[in-house]
């Protein structure tokens, strides 16, 4: 409703806002920009359209060729005898693509990175891996693709963020990566000082459809006759409204609100009326210091020129275009973009000339006849008319002419066919060559074989060519850097409700992880009793975190340089098997390769695969436990020794005594037939007995001592009566 008498932009005054901008305020701002931007991007753009027409012209459409020049060459009063060729042999695309094709090979990508000291590294590796899931769903190589080809050919792309509802069930949010094909339907704040747009107030993303299709989308629209009524007597009306089709908008800008800052012990702020600044004004009073602040808010219409059709707030800070370009100029004024092909398109005009003039010489130049002496041909005539078109087999000729002094004539002889003349020739390659040094491109990037011939040589001159041609995959880096940050910025935002997010690895594995934005901490770990980490929950929205961009070959091509990188270590060093071997299977891409890689896991010491997420005081009691184990075993060993030492002395114990009781039933047996002994014969019996004794003394003190059981000592031998007759 309109504040004709001013009294609500008044009362919103006096209770300290400011007067929200109305509907008719809101359009009449975007008409005046989307004017502005036509103006300012008007003749650069004329140049980039007829920059794509040349890029993609072909035989059959002949953009290439001046439309002056074509009439002059061409039928005349609808005759075609007289046209002459018009040839165009495209060699641009060649030379985009050599650019274009290399970004594929090298994607560009970004990388998170933790800024203060309440980020963590490891909430940067789930905004790594929400990044390239979202990239996933968004097949956003699409977009970036499509971003790079406009900008190579012709000076500028744009890619867009964008939200959607997961499923029509549900409130939670997805981020999608939106691929911009047409470039010329983007109007960017021509003001802009950084490349990506980052910087940008403003921006259009247009679209045309006709009037039926409008109908259709918005039934409770204002009638086409309407908005015509409207714009009566404003001229740019034709900028929004033809005879067949009507312009929608997708209109970003930023608003300002202006409120005070407040400072408070310990380098907290708050802004005025907020529940932190009541909260903080509660804990410490007064705060130290004050400022005025401009919050930027992102705001998004979508607009046919005249009404607004939808309205909402951009979650994110930024607006949600980003810039692709190419070259980049400032001449008077006035901003010019253009791409790789503005500059070659003389060249490539020239080349298409000189070969359109190199056909026509050729063509009509007669066909080179056969020349011969008068009647050789006779008889013949009709396989000698017929031999530039017909395969005979052979030819024959009249040898009966002579030169009247009796010898035969030569046979007849093919005159000299037309040729190309030098100059065109060399004014043809000289058109090739400076389609080459105005792209930058030469034969080693072209593929081209020269002098070169080492390995290293070949590389050297083909980053000779890269050199030329590096800024647009550094802008392209730029751009998708920029996406990065925009995504890190929504992501806390899109995804703040508790949820299950899926992550994708830089090998392409998926996990799930849990998300939960009311913790304060930024990660969150769920311990069990015996100290493991058994989950992790995140908040994203804690912390701050900035991206940095990567630039490289994707990780197929990573794979393939690894897997030869480790194959020649591995050759090297053999006993690095032990240590890495499952790895070296990994990145494999022959069928089971990821199964052998598990079980070779198994025959790695477990320490090298232990998870490094273990907290200190858990990897020391499982080395206190190893320790015990081992001390438990050399305890085992020790024990199964002594056994064998008891078992071993106790047989020898057993062995003693059976000598013992041999001794005595040997004595008792002398002194039995000593009456019926010789003297001799006794003293032979005596000395036997005592050098047996001695030698089982010498053994019962080598024997080792009972560690656990005394040793029960024999009885005393009994000694000896000398017999009769005997010395004492």
């Amino acid at each position: 409703m309109a504040d004709y008498t001013g009294i609500a932009a008044a009362g919103a005054v006096a209770e300290g806002g400011k007067p929200k901008k109305s509907a008719s305020d809101i359009l009449a701002t975007a008409r005046a920009r989307l004017d502005l931007a036509v103006s300012a991007l008007a003749e650069s753009r004329e140049d980039e359209i007829d920059d794509l027409r040349f890029y993609a012209g072909s035989p059959d459409n002949q953009w290439q060729w001046p439309a002056d020049v074509l009439a002059t060459r061409g039928a005349v009063q609808g005759q075609t005898i007289n046209a002459r060729p018009c040839l165009t042999i495209n060699k641009l695309p060649q030379h985009v693509r050599q650019v274009t094709n290399d970004q594929r090979q090298n994607r560009p990508g970004a990388k998170v990175i933790p800024v203060d000291d309440n980020a963590d590294v490891e909430v940067a590796e789930i905004f790594n891996g929400m990044i390239r899931h979202i990239e996933y769903i968004s097949d956003a190589d699409v977009a970036y693709d499509t971003a790079c080809e406009n900008q190579v050919s012709y000076g500028e792309g744009y890619i867009r963020l964008l939200t959607e509802y997961c499923d029509d069930k549900t409130f939670d949010q997805d981020i999608k990566i939106g691929r911009v094909r047409n470039s010329f339907s983007v109007y960017m704040d021509p003001t802009i000082q950084d490349p990506t747009g980052a910087d940008a107030k403003w921006c259009f993303v247009t679209e045309d459809v006709t009037k039926a299709e409008f109908e259709r989308m918005y039934p409770d629209a204002s009638p086409i006759t309407t908005l015509q009524s409207l714009g009566v007597g404003d001229q740019s009306i034709s900028n929004w409204l033809n005879e067949d089709t009507i312009r929608l908008a997708d209109y970003y800008y930023i608003d300002y609100d202006r409120t005070t800052l407040n400072l408070y012990p310990g380098n907290q702020t708050a802004f005025v009326g907020t529940p932190e600044d009541k909260m903080l004004k509660e804990m410490f009073g007064k705060p130290v210091k004050s400022r005025e602040s401009d919050r930027p808010r992102v705001k998004y219409c979508k607009i046919n020129g005249y009404e607004i059709l939808e309205e909402r707030e951009w979650a994110g800070s930024w607006i949600p275009v980003i810039r692709i370009v190419g070259n980049e100029f400032e001449v008077d004024g006035r901003l010019y973009v253009s791409g790789l092909v503005r500059n070659a398109k003389d060249a490539q005009r020239m080349y298409n000339y000189w070969v359109s003039q190199e056909a026509e010489m050729l063509a009509l130049a007669p066909k080179a006849p056969f020349i011969g002496y008068g009647g050789q041909f006779e008889g013949y005539e009709q396989q000698w008319k017929t031999a530039n078109t017909t395969n005979w087999p052979y030819l024959e000729v009249n040898p009966d002419v002579t030169d009247g002094q009796g010898s035969i004539l030569p046979l007849p002889q093919r005159a000299q066919p037309p040729m190309a003349s030098s100059g065109l020739l060399q004014a043809k390659a000289g058109a090739s060559e400076d389609i080459k040094s105005t792209t930058g491109q030469y034969n080693a990037s072209l593929g081209m074989g020269s002098n070169e011939r080492s390995g290293k040589a070949i590389l050297a001159r083909q980053r000779e060519g890269d050199v030329g041609t590096y800024h647009y995959g550094d802008n392209l880096a730029r751009g998708v850097r920029h996406v990065a940050r925009q995504l890190v910025d929504l992501i806390p935002k899109i995804y703040d409700t508790q949820r299950i997010a899926r992550i994708i690895g830089e090998d392409g594995e998926t996990k799930m992880v849990k998300i939960n934005p009311d913790q304060a901490q930024p990660v969150n770990k769920i311990i069990d009793q015996e100290g493991i980490v058994i989950e992790k929950i995140y908040n994203p929205g804690v912390g701050k975190y900035d991206v940095v961009a990567v630039t490289g070959p994707g990780y197929a091509t990573k794979r393939q340089e690894s897997l030869e990188a480790m194959a020649q270590l591995l050759q090297a060093n053999p006993q690095l098997w032990q240590v890495a071997g499952d790895l070296f299977v990994k990145n494999m891409d022959w069928p089971g390769a990821q199964e052998m890689s598990k079980r070779f896991a198994k025959t790695i010491d477990p320490q090298l695969l232990a998870d490094g997420d273990k907290s200190p005081a858990l990897q020391a009691a499982e080395q206190q436990i190893q320790a015990m184990g081992q001390e438990m075993e050399q305890m085992h060993a020790m024990i199964q020794n002594v056994n064998k030492s008891i078992e071993v002395q106790e047989q020898q114990r057993m062995d003693f005594e059976a000598q013992i009781k041999a001794y005595d039933a040997e004595t008792k047996r002398i002194s039995a037939v000593q009456a019926g002994m010789t003297e001799q014969q006794i003293q032979d019996i005596a000395m036997g007995v005592v050098a047996a004794a001695m030698e089982t003394q010498n053994e019962m003190m080598q024997m080792p001592t009972m560690p656990t059981m005394p040793m029960q000592m024999p009885p005393p031998q009994q000694e000896m009566m000398p017999a009769q007759g005997m010395p004492q």
